[in-house]
């Protein structure tokens, strides 16, 4: 017989225990196992090196604390079964299983579909190999169970899945901004009429925990090297797509480049939601595909006969990426076309293939989000006031205020 108590060394917060025979069985599955082989921060290892952890450490990662958030609350009196303990855990666990490859830089670039709708796929496909034991975790998930609170330990503005990203992406990048006390934070957790609160002891870690968030999203998500790469990938792609649908990508002596099935199968078709639930094998194919099919493939592409293809291939492997430059205001459209033109002359392209070279994009960030799931803050007389009230630094204009930044990417060879 198996033995699936299991201790797991975690860098972050040392040894994780896994004490739940179901629990074991998820991470055992094959769909879980996939999420090795996919970056948590995409292509931010290509500005921070250290920054090439995986979902799967991050979903252990967040199952640790949801670990700690149940003893918690549970030694300050809330009712939590050991049914749903296991329910809230497994819905932790696997509330990041929907992600595709690298991400979230390439959600509805390979399918048109959130990756919750997909993680709510995943979950039921699993449910149904193990004899319904995650029904309870499912309707945790998608907030369709009647203690609320669960819910929000899985997803909310003060969730697991937070707490875990920060701490982890601070640890790996090495971006100090990120350390939040996630230990404090979760030792002030309570539940005040079935929603998830803050004991009035733990406001400045709150104040900390969404000040870092901001910066973090800065400094790393939003980092202008990552947006390059971001956008590079995405414009390989859609290059690729374009040519598999004008007779397929071949290399200078015209021979077919082969990339994996998966991979092709995506690049091939455009499948929406109802796909997924019409053909019930292409979920499988979907978690056949991993970090390591996309990068293997734009090797592949940089011996393309596609000019388009083959460059963008090669700044991207070879990391000479696209310049970037950020403003508060919007860049002309003359200024782009300005830009296409002399993309034209560089590669000598054609007006529609400079396009792929020259554009622009937005940015947009903001701390607090008042019309997702409040952080509420209680305090001793039973009082339960919004972080923006209780709070002495973080007033309402703060939270509310959010930054846009408008970006263009062209060749470095060329000036703005």
């Amino acid at each position: 017989m198996t033995n699936k108590r299991k201790i797991i060394n975690d860098p972050v917060y040392g040894f994780l225990t896994i004490e739940d025979d179901v629990i074991f069985d998820v991470i055992s599955h094959p769909y879980f196992q996939r999420e090795r082989n996919i970056k948590q921060l995409a292509f931010t290892y290509y500005v921070y090196p250290g920054a090439t952890h995986s979902r799967f450490s991050h979903m252990l990662g967040a199952l640790n604390l949801m670990n700690r958030a149940i003893e918690v609350l549970k030694v300050k009196g809330v009712q939590i079964s050991d049914e749903e303990a296991v329910g809230v855990k497994l819905a932790i666990l696997l509330h990041d299983i929907g992600h595709g490859p690298f991400s979230h830089t390439l959600e509805h670039t390979l399918v048109d579909v959130d990756h919750e709708k997909l993680t709510s796929l995943f979950m039921q496909r699993i449910n149904s190999e193990l004899d319904g034991r995650l029904s309870l975790a499912i309707e945790i998930f998608e907030d369709r169970y009647p203690k609320h609170f669960l819910h929000q330990l899985v997803s909310s503005q003060l969730d697991m899945d937070r707490l875990d990203y920060l701490s982890r992406d601070s640890f790996f990048s090495g971006v100090s901004e990120g350390i939040v006390g996630t230990e404090r934070i979760i030792n002030m957790l309570n539940v005040h009429k079935d929603e998830l609160v803050v004991d009035e002891k733990g406001v400045y870690s709150i104040e900390k925990f969404i000040i870092s968030r901001r910066l973090m999203y800065w400094q790393v998500y939003l980092h202008k090297t990552v947006i390059a790469c971001d956008t590079l990938l995405h414009n390989i792609l859609k290059r690729a797509r374009y040519l598999i649908s004008h007779g397929g990508i071949t290399d200078r002596n015209g021979n077919p480049i082969i990339v994996s099935l998966a991979l092709s199968d995506f690049l091939s078709h455009h499948y929406s939601e109802q796909d997924f639930y019409a053909d019930a094998t292409l979920l499988d194919r979907f978690a056949q595909l991993d970090d390591a099919d996309i990068m293997v493939a734009v090797k592949a592409w940089i011996f393309s006969s596609d000019k388009v293809l083959g460059t963008l291939a090669n700044q991207l492997v070879s990391r000479k990426l696209p310049a970037i430059r950020i403003s508060y205001e919007p860049y002309t459209p003359e200024m782009v076309a300005t830009l296409q033109n002399r993309a034209q002359l560089l590669y000598a392209l054609s007006p529609e293939e400079s396009a792929y070279f020259v554009g622009t994009g937005k940015l947009e960030n903001h701390a607090y989000n008042f019309n997702d799931q409040e952080i509420s803050v209680r305090f001793k007389n039973g009082k339960c006031l919004d972080i923006s009230e209780a709070s002495d630094q973080l007033d309402r204009p703060f939270l509310e205020k959010s930054v846009k930044k408008y970006y263009i990417f062209f060749p470095k060879e060329l000036t703005l």
